[in-house]
């Protein structure tokens, strides 16, 4: 498999959004359970438990990373089914994450943003992303076969170069 890379950059007052997108053939609220419902994350992200409420803090299991470490994860805002945006921090730094959905005529475009201090980095955060939207969208269609050996370090040169 040769992903191809979907990331761009767009340079804001406050700093700099990657921004990824994926397309589904699905009403948004279906998109958005398979986003927030841990039953579904866990297939393409990692399970949480917790009051997922605005101004609350969930648990978050990476299980597709080494030791699948549980981290803590605030939601700042859910509006479904068009707006999640979470946060955390931890040993590398402030997280700003989106997740926007937009609908129409049954097919829901994903735009999931971070919100970067610095584009330091982003060689390996870009990567990652597209392996776990890649990951999502397998999850819905059964495809499978997702290997972030297929994005890292492959793409790092695309995003570096944004």
């Amino acid at each position: 498999m040769s992903p191809i890379p979907t990331g761009r950059l767009f340079r804001t007052g406050d700093g700099t959004d990657l921004v990824l997108t994926r397309t589904f053939r699905a009403p948004a609220g279906d998109v958005w359970a398979g986003v927030t419902e841990p039953e579904r994350t866990a297939r393409w992200f990692g399970p949480w438990e917790g009051d997922a409420a605005p101004g609350h803090t969930i648990k978050v299991r990476l299980v597709f990373e080494d030791q699948q470490p549980w981290y803590d994860l605030r939601i700042d805002a859910c509006e479904p089914p068009r707006r999640l945006a979470v946060s955390s921090t931890d040993e590398h730094g402030a997280w700003r994450l989106e997740l926007l959905l937009e609908e129409v005529d049954g097919v829901t475009e994903l735009r999931f943003v971070q919100h970067l201090e610095t584009e330091e980095g982003v060689g390996e955060i870009g990567p990652g992303w597209e392996y776990y939207l890649d990951l999502l969208v397998a999850s819905r269609d059964g495809s499978g076969g997702v290997s972030f050996d297929d994005y890292y370090p492959s793409m790092r040169e695309y995003y570096q170069s944004l």
